[in-house]
Order: C-alpha cells, then structure tokens, then sequence
C-alpha cells in the first residue's frame, strides 16, 4: 500500500470514486434515454407513417408495397395481437437477422398488416454513444480520484507531521514544534491543519516555559535550602544527647533528604544526565543494595546476568524500590533477578489506583502513609536514563511488585 494511503486517504478516495461513480452513471442514464427516445421516436414515426400509407393502398385493392405484408411469419407474436385485437403499435425486433422497427394494424378479415423499418443505424448509434459514456466516465473518474488524492495526500502528510511531533510532546520533547509554513506567513490563508498546528505549537511552548520554570523553582528552592540545613545538620550534632535532640537530628536528616531528592529531580527534568556504563553482575548489585538498606529483605537469584550499566543509578533505582516495599507493604520483601529482569515484590495492601494508571506523582501518597512520593518518582526517572523499563503491578494474590527490566547492551 503507498505511503500515503492511511485511513483518512483511503476513506477519501473511496468517497471521491463513489460519487464520480454516481454521477457518471446518472448522467450516462438521462443521455442514454434521451437519446434512444429520440431515435426510436423517430423510427416509430417513419414505421406508422409507412402502416398508414400500406393500409390505404391495401384498403383500395392495390397489392401490398414493398415492405409491407399481411400476417408475415416475422412479425412478433405480441404485436400480432395488439393488431389482431384493432391496435396500432410499434414494436424494435429482428427481421432477417437486422433490428427493425416494426409496425402493424388491423385489416380486414381479422388479419395484421404489418410494415418494417430498418433500425440498424438508430442501434449503431446507441450502442456508441453507451460507449462513448462509459469511455469518458472512466477517464473523468480517474481523473477525479488522482486530483482528489493528491489533494487529500497533501492533508494527510501534514496531518501525520502534527500527530508525529504531538507525540514527540507527550515523550517529553517540549523542543518540537510542527512549523507549519502557512502559519509564519500571514499574507497566506490558514486552514484548519494550519490552525491545529500553530494551536500544537502555541500549547507546547507554553508547556515548555511553565515546565522550566517549575523546573528552576525546584532547583532553586533545593539548592537555597542546602546551605542553612548544612549548618543545621551541624549545630544538631553538637546538640547534648536526648530524647528532644534525637527528634531535632531526625527531622534535620529528613529534610537533608527531602532536598536531595528534589535536588535529583531536578537534573533529571533537565534530561542531561549522563550515564557511566561498566559491566555488572546483577546477584552481586542486588546482595549490596539489600545490604546498604538495612533491611531483612531476601535476595533471590534465579538467573544471574551481567549487564553494561550505570551501577550508581541502578543502586538508586533499587534502593528507592526496596525502602518504597518496607515503608509502604509488609513482610515478607524479596528482590528477584531473573536475567535482566529484577522485580521487588512485597505482601502489603497492593499500589494504590493512580500509581497503576498514571504512575508515580511527587508528593502524592495515599492513606496518610509517611514520605512525600519522590522514591518511586526518582526511581522510574533514573530508570530511564538507563534506558530501562520500571512497571508497577499488584499480582492477583495480594501485595505490590515493581518490574525492572534492563536493555541489554552489546
């Protein structure tokens, strides 16, 4: 199938060839039958002036004239009858092999006189004007469809352009943009693709600046707020021991915390990140993260693989999920390799219904559970750096899994 034949092109064209179709053929009926009416017409009209000249001449004794017989074996049965029965009619059949328009009527004795008329030229000329029909309507139809295609095709084209960089939008690509040429100059006249591409356009920059400008806010706040924690974080050690200075350290190390986390999010909005590749054995990585968070979370191998990764970023990624199942599920938590693919599973009442659908969303937790939803966040935005893919489920029988699945690199 061409390129530009999408549904929209297709759908289209059938329309176009449709209607040419329709019209051709109504128009190749109303010449059809004008013109056979008015040839037979007239053979009608010269065959019942040569009956009237045969009944006369026949009515005053002469013999019949050329042309003209009484009850001829020829005559059709139909025609015999109207004119047996006192009718004059008119009637298009074969005699010896050639159309002929015959005439008949009543004469005495109950008997037909019937004429002929040779109509082989009235149906030559039928028979090519049906052709001529039928030739010029399959030469404007095709002519239609390939102007309409190409009209249509034009469309399309710039249709699929706007679809393309509308989805390059929702990838995160607030860079693209359709640039339709009708809409930078306003002398040409702007249709409705035009109109949908510079309302794409207008909505991505204004994406785009409200995106960036979210983006240096959290930066901001997060790198403001590094340096009077530090000397919190400072003046909270030299604190004396006590139940007032644990939760002063506590709370200090949380927003320490906090401002990191916002800190990440940050350079991973900006989309520079740079990976760090080096070959990992996924068992060993697996076994050190569990071990650096402290958990009783068990380690199951079921294949081991070694991957080219960024190991600090999968650490963080693991390490997000692993404290994400403790703090939100229940025992028991069990980390699983099986190749490339790692998946952290615990026993707890499942992700809530937005996280399914939407994924995970910065400062949205459900049921008042501790923590302000940057673990899961930072998580999926690392993963993608990796170039991985992070998926979140709950398994029929009960609890949360996120599934992490690697690229494999040459």
């Amino acid at each position: 199938m061409p390129r530009w034949a999408g549904p929209l092109a297709v759908k289209a064209a059938v329309f176009i060839t449709v209607m040419c179709c329709a019209l051709a053929a109504l128009l190749g009926v109303l010449v059809h039958v004008s013109v056979t009416n008015q040839t037979v017409g007239q053979a009608r009209d010269r065959a019942l002036d040569q009956l009237a000249e045969a009944t006369a001449a026949y009515e005053a004794g002469d013999a019949p004239r050329r042309g003209a017989a009484v009850d001829p074996p020829e005559l059709p049965g139909a025609l015999r009858k109207l004119a047996v029965a006192g009718n004059r009619a008119t009637m298009v059949a074969e005699y010896r092999g050639r159309p002929a328009m015959w005439a008949a009527g009543p004469v005495q004795g109950g008997r037909a006189l019937a004429v002929t008329v040779d109509y082989a030229q009235g149906k030559r000329t039928i028979d090519g004007l049906d052709r001529a029909i039928v030739g010029s309507s399959a030469l404007a139809i095709g002519a239609t469809l390939l102007v309409g295609a190409f009209a249509v095709t034009r469309v399309t084209r710039r249709l699929r352009a706007t679809a393309a960089v509308a989805r390059r939008i929702s990838a995160g690509d607030l860079d693209a943009r359709v640039g339709d040429p009708r809409t930078k100059d306003p002398a040409r006249s702007q249709d409705e693709v035009a109109a949908v591409a510079a309302a794409l356009d207008s909505m991505a920059a204004s994406l785009q600046g409200k995106l960036l400008a979210e983006q240096r806010f959290t930066a901001d706040v997060a790198h403001e707020l590094r340096t009077p924690l530090t000397g919190l974080h400072a003046a909270a050690e030299l604190l004396p021991p006590g139940r007032p200075t644990e939760l002063v350290r506590d709370r200090v190390a949380a927003l320490r915390t906090l401002t990191e986390d916002l800190l990440e999010i940050s350079r991973l909005d900006t989309g520079r990140e740079r990976l760090e590749v080096d070959a990992e054995e996924l068992g060993a990585l697996a076994r050190r993260v569990v071990r650096a968070s402290g958990t009783d979370t068990e380690v199951r191998v079921v294949r081991d693989a070694r991957v080219e990764t960024d190991r600090r970023r999968l650490e963080r990624v693991l390490g997000n999920l692993v404290g994400n199942a403790h703090r939100h599920g229940r025992a028991p938590v069990v980390l699983t390799v099986d190749g490339p693919v790692i998946t952290v599973r615990d026993h707890g009442d499942g992700y809530p219904e937005y996280l399914l659908a939407h994924g995970p969303q910065r400062f949205r937790t459900e049921g008042g559970a501790k923590g302000h939803g940057l673990g899961l966040t930072i998580a999926r935005g690392q993963a993608e750096v990796l170039g991985a893919r992070l998926e979140f489920t709950n398994p029929a029988d009960g609890g949360a899994a996120a599934v992490l699945t690697l690229p494999r690199r040459p």
